[in-house]
Order: structure tokens, then C-alpha cells, then sequence
């Protein structure tokens, strides 16, 4: 097998660059590690000129343009042009180029805004997304419904996995447009720098599910190997194990060692207040898998950030 995984320099891409090194990997696989650097893929010349290079049998398909909240209200077209030329570049590549299998990587930010909870895989086209992330949640939805015409049309093998809040070692850290997780991890590096109080954006009520990178790095390779379904599966830890966007505050002060205090700043947007998903079908194939507790990846990613804070932080 020769794996090539798109957005291979990436939080989950590493990850899974990581997980292979320490053991999960298998002689017969070889993975292609890619980024933005070896072709632009909302190019479909640049894209089908890295497939004929690279030849690969199996796709592990991250590429994406992503941001957090308030990245997503300011660029929702942005988010929509580039995620459906990515997505359509790779999945026809590999069709072209008769790619044995493709696995994609979703979000739970598809799902509906109006939705009962918990969420499943039957439920992504049910209703509109968020308002704050339309243009990136249709793009990604999209991905779902050409995995099908790929099947239906072709016999292809492609599928996706629906990730909830994704976090460690290699994130976008960066404080404006990453993600609430990383994005906490650097205001409480900074602080506890100028020994100033942690504000935190909004009320801290909303509630997420978050997954350890190198969680969903072992899952990612577990559904490449095993999982043959063409519709979606939701890779996340169970519903008791959402945490509260102030308790994942307080783990990570707590990591970093920061007593200051946390304040919340309600002028800014909370987003949706809850997206739990449901882990049920990964559950039924996967009843033994042993998730990262919440606060050691908390602390492993922590330590990470700050062993490695001057490359972190861009």
C-alpha cells in the first residue's frame, strides 16, 4: 500500500506520522506525507500531477482549509471556494487514477443547527449547518455526497470519518484563528509570561467533545485497514467525556501550571452551545479502544507547546 495523506504536515497528519513510527505502522504500508508545499490541490492540474508522481493505492485525504469561529464569520466564501476545489480535485484524482480506497476527514460542524442531540451519521443532511461556518460545513458535507456518486457510478471505495474537536501536538496555536483549544493553550503561555489574568472568549458554558490527535491517528488507520462502509463514521470519545469550554480552561491552567485568574469575555460569540455526537457505531466495531484521558492529552500537548513555543506559536 502506498498511502498518501493530503494536509500531511498537519495536526493530524503528524499524528498519524507519529503513531506509524512508534509501532502502528505495517511493512506493507508506506505513507506519503504532503502539504500545501507540493502542490497547490485547488489546482486539479497540480493535484493529478502529484497523484501520477506519488501513484498512490490509498488516500488519507486532511487537506483543508480550517480556522476557528471567528475566522469562519469573517470568510464563510473563502471557506466554501477553496474546501469544494481541494475536495473535488483529490476525490477525482484518485477516481482517474483508480485509487483502492479514500478516506476523508469531515467535522462535526456539518451536522444541523437545529438537530435533537445526540447527533449520528444518518443525520448530516437533515437541515442547515451554523450560520458562523456555512460556507466550511456545506464544503465538507459535500465530500459525503460525492463519496456516494464515486460509489454508486463507480464501484469506488471512499468514505469519511467525522472527528469531534480535534487537539495536540502540532496545532494551529495561533490565538485570532485557531481552534478554542490551542487557542487557550497560548493566552495561558502568555498569562502566565506578564503574570496578567486568562481571558477567556465568551461564557465558558458551551460544551465539546475534544479527541486526542494521536487518538484519532490510531482510528484513522484502523478505518483505512478495516472499515468498509461508504457512509461516514463519527470518531469521538462517548457523551459522559464532554467537558465545558471553562473546564477545558482550568485543565489547561491547570497543566501550565497558572494561577492566575480567568476571566470570561461575554461581548465575544460562543458559537453553538453543543454539538454532542454520538460514538455509537464506532463502539460496535471498536468496543475495547482506549481513549487519552482528557486531562494527561491536555498536558502532554501543553508540554509540547512549551518545549517547542518559537515554531508553535506561528
Amino acid at each position: 500500500k502506498r498511502i498518501l495523506v493530503t494536509g500531511g504536515t498537519g495536526l493530524v497528519g503528524r499524528a498519524i506520522e507519529k503513531v506509524v513510527a512508534d509501532g502502528e505502522g505495517r511493512p506493507d504500508e508506506e505513507g506519503i506525507f504532503v502539504s500545501s508545499r507540493d502542490a497547490d490541490l485547488t489546482s486539479s492540474f497540480e493535484t493529478k500531477a502529484l497523484f501520477e508522481r506519488h501513484k498512490p493505492t490509498h488516500v488519507i485525504h486532511l487537506a483543508a482549509m480550517v480556522g476557528g469561529l471567528f475566522k469562519n464569520l469573517r470568510s464563510n466564501l473563502d471557506f466554501w471556494r477553496t474546501n469544494i476545489h481541494i475536495n473535488d480535485n483529490v476525490l477525482h484524482s484518485a477516481h482517474e487514477l483508480g485509487v483502492q480506497k479514500v478516506v476523508s476527514c469531515l467535522s462535526t460542524c456539518i451536522f444541523p443547527d437545529k438537530t435533537t442531540y445526540p447527533i449520528d451519521e444518518t443525520m448530516i443532511h437533515n437541515g442547515p449547518p451554523h450560520s458562523s461556518n456555512f460556507g466550511y460545513s456545506y464544503a465538507k458535507r459535500m465530500i459525503d455526497v460525492q463519496n456516494r456518486g464515486y460509489s454508486e457510478q463507480h464501484g469506488r471505495h471512499f468514505t469519511a470519518v467525522i472527528p469531534t474537536n480535534v487537539f495536540g501536538p502540532h496545532d494551529n496555536f495561533n490565538i485570532e484563528d485557531g481552534h478554542v483549544l490551542p487557542g487557550l493553550i497560548h493566552k495561558v503561555y502568555l498569562a502566565k509570561q506578564s503574570g496578567s489574568a486568562l481571558t477567556v472568549w465568551g461564557t465558558g458554558k458551551p460544551r465539546r467533545q475534544f479527541i486526542y490527535s494521536l487518538d484519532l491517528a490510531r482510528l484513522f488507520l484502523w478505518v483505512l485497514r478495516e472499515y468498509d462502509e461508504v457512509e461516514p463514521i463519527i470518531l469521538s470519545v462517548g457523551e459522559e467525556d464532554e467537558v465545558s469550554i471553562r473546564e477545558a480552561a482550568e485543565a489547561i491552567a491547570e497543566a501550565m501550571e497558572f494561577g492566575g485568574e480567568l476571566v470570561f469575555d461575554t461581548t465575544k460569540s460562543d458559537g453553538q452551545f453543543k454539538k454532542t455526537a454520538s460514538n455509537a457505531k464506532l463502539r460496535r466495531y471498536l468496543p475495547e479502544f482506549q481513549f487519552t484521558p482528557f486531562r494527561k492529552a491536555v498536558k502532554e500537548t501543553c508540554a509540547w507547546f512549551n518545549a517547542n513555543y518559537a515554531n508553535a506559536r506561528k
